[in-house]
């Protein structure tokens, strides 16, 4: 299956992987290699760590193709120290929301 087959299946929240299995989702997690790199809650909403340079959490060329790639289907990209910390928000699922409230 090309990447942008995976991406897409993933968005849907279908199980898919690429031929090399470089890129895989089970539906709820997008990986590259091993290191996730996106996440579907139940909801439907998807949520991308930016590991990319510019994003500040570069990996690889071949996961800064897949986060690129997964940026076309994001709801909200992350910075990847947020992402990486935002395993408590995925749990909430239909309940994941965001303010902008620093008061």
């Amino acid at each position: 299956m090309r990447n942008n087959q995976v991406i897409q299946a993933f968005s849907q929240g279908k199980k898919a992987r690429s031929w090399t299995a470089n890129l895989k989702t089970d539906g709820t997690t997008l990986w590259s290699y091993d290191k996730k790199i996106a996440h579907r809650t139940s909801g439907g909403v998807i949520v991308v760590g930016d590991f990319t340079a510019p994003g500040g959490g570069f990996a690889s060329m071949t996961t800064s193709g897949h986060v690129n790639r997964a940026k076309g289907v994001a709801h909200h990209i992350f910075h990847p120290r947020i992402f990486n910390d935002s395993e408590k928000f995925f749990e909430q699922g239909d309940n994941l929301t965001f303010t902008n409230n620093f008061i």
